[in-house]
Formats: C-alpha cells, sequence, structure tokens
C-alpha cells in the first residue's frame, strides 16, 4: 500500500496539525500553512481534522496509487485529473490502484491539502508527522518529497463519497485584510509608521516561504534607542527589521525574535497566510483582543456544526 511521486511539484511534503508545546525547546510548530483546508480535506475521508496530509504548493505532483481508497483536496483550487479525467476540490474520490492523480495549472491560492483514507507509514517526530523543511525534521525523510518517492500506507480504506457544503468551501482572490491585535512593542513605532501600517497596501515578497512573508509596500520606523529583548515569536507575530518592511512569522519560523512586532495576525485569520503567494496583497484591520477571541470561538463553532452534519 503506497503512494508513488511520478512528479514531485514545486514543494510538496507531508503535514499535520503540528508540534504542539515544544517552542520552549526551540522547536517550531511546524505543519500545515492552512490548517483550515487540512481539517475539511480530512473530513471529507473521515478522518480526524489534524491528521497528516500531503501539502502541495504552487506547482503541484502527479501521483500514482497503488492501492484502493478515498482521497480528497481542499485550499488552492488546480487543475485536476485522475486518469486524464477532471476531478475536484470539495469531494470525497475514491481512486483504484493503477490510477494517477495529476495536478496540472494552478487557478488560485497557494497550497492545496491531499487528504488520504488511511495513514503514512513514517515515525512521528516530538509527536508530530509534519515536515520541518529547513531543519530536515519529520515527514518522509525531513525533506520535501522528490520524483520516484513512495510513501507507505497502512490502514486504508474506501469510504461512501462526501461533499463540502458550499459555505464551506474557501475562495483566493490575491487580495485580503487581515485582521490583527498590537504587538509587544506597537508603543514603540511612531504614530506615523501606526499610520502607514493601517491604511497601506503590502505585496507577499518572493523571498517568502514557511519561515515567514516577507512583505514589500512603505516602510515603517521604530523607537530604538531601548533594546528589545528577545523573546517567544508564534505564527503571525509582524516584526519590523531594521529595513522598515515587515515579516510575518510563520509554521516554521524562529521561536525567538529580537526585532520590534508592530502587529500579531489573529488565530481566526492565520489560515489565509497559507494561501499567500508572490505578489497578492493584503491591508490590515486592527481588532481589540476580545474581538479577536470571538471570532475565534465562532470559527470553531463553524467547523464544530460540520462536524455534526
Amino acid at each position: 500500500m503506497s503512494l508513488r511521486f511520478i512528479k514531485a511539484g514545486m514543494q510538496t511534503s507531508i503535514q499535520d496539525a503540528g508540534r504542539i508545546g515544544f517552542m520552549h525547546q526551540g522547536i517550531a510548530r511546524s505543519g500545515a500553512m492552512d490548517p483550515l483546508s487540512l481539517q475539511l480535506a480530512n473530513w471529507l475521508v473521515s478522518n480526524p481534522l489534524n491528521q497528516a496530509a500531503i501539502e502541495i504548493t504552487l506547482v503541484g505532483p502527479t501521483i500514482e496509487f497503488n492501492q484502493n481508497l478515498s482521497i480528497a483536496i481542499c485550499g488552492a483550487e488546480f487543475e485536476l485529473t485522475l486518469n486524464d479525467e477532471p476531478i475536484f476540490n470539495h469531494e470525497t474520490i475514491n481512486v483504484k490502484t493503477g490510477d494517477i492523480l495529476e495536478f496540472r495549472r494552478l487557478r488560485h491560492g497557494a497550497r492545496a491539502y491531499l487528504a488520504i483514507s488511511g495513514k503514512f507509514n513514517i515515525k512521528s517526530v516530538f509527536e508530530s508527522l509534519s515536515t520541518h523543511l529547513t531543519a530536515g525534521l519529520g515527514g518522509y525523510e525531513g525533506r520535501q518529497l522528490k520524483a520516484n518517492d513512495v510513501v507507505e500506507l497502512h490502514s486504508t480504506k474506501e469510504i461512501s463519497g462526501r461533499s463540502l457544503p458550499e459555505a464551506y468551501r474557501q475562495s483566493f482572490t490575491g487580495s485580503y485584510q487581515l485582521r490583527c491585535c498590537h504587538g509587544l512593542e506597537t508603543e514603540r513605532f511612531v504614530r506615523e509608521s501606526l499610520d502607514a501600517f493601517y491604511h497601506s497596501t503590502y505585496k507577499v515578497s518572493n523571498d517568502s516561504n514557511r519561515m515567514g512573508l516577507r512583505l514589500e509596500g512603505q516602510p515603517l520606523s521604530c523607537n530604538t534607542e531601548k533594546d528589545i529583548v528577545s523573546s517567544g515569536l508564534i505564527q503571525g507575530s509582524i516584526q519590523v527589521p531594521p529595513s522598515g518592511l515587515p515579516i510575518i512569522s510563520s509554521v516554521d519560523g524562529q521561536t525567538i525574535g529580537g526585532y520590534p512586532r508592530i502587529a500579531n495576525v489573529i488565530s481566526s485569520d492565520l489560515n489565509i497566510l497559507g494561501q499567500l503567494k508572490p505578489g497578492d496583497k493584503m491591508s490590515w484591520l486592527l481588532v481589540s483582543r476580545d474581538k479577536a477571541w470571538q471570532h475565534l470561538q465562532q470559527k470553531q463553532a463553524f467547523l464544530n456544526k460540520l462536524l455534526l452534519s
């Protein structure tokens, strides 16, 4: 029981919900850049929502299946074919031994998630199957997948088909408004910089990856007369280095940092970061911490409603 990668794509890796509870040891969480799409794909094949799946970035793979099982794809929209016949996101698809799945042209978004009705036969590292590409940790030999790799499976099965309700189908426009709260060093930024940050549009730089998203746009100034003590970074921390151009920490990012943080993307919007690609645009909306908590509760209730359907 296995998957064979005829072509690997640009950056294809195995990811789950990540490593929780190890950042104080300097171990990044890693995991899916878009955890919501991971969960939705797993729901379609009746898996636990945070089970490991295949994360596909910008250029997709071609995969041969050596076992009858069910699959589902959520997140970025690619032109998809199974044995050269069109298939689509958001629905359960049964595949047979010898079937070939191909990810062709990317239409919208940046990352898709391929869930299978089975489990990957790989070792857990720090309680996760996720691949930290920079550290060479976890996943398939600690790296992205390559052509001719064979990933062994176990506990596979075929399941009854599901279709994701329309309300849960995300759309990716390439232009987003991200909600955020003040960061720990917000008070160090002059009023002109804060105004520029919240009234400007930024663009994702080509120099972005799973560690962080570098932005292009209006440079920001910060009062750095007093030293900043390096402290914990989490996904969504928006740091401003000496260049003045913000960097958004991501899932494989460093666990501590010393650049001032002007803001932090709220938890309920973090999945959007996983769908940003070079050239995409974003603006910011400041919300209170109470409002951020309400948004997170609403999102969880929305997901729970799907689980009960």
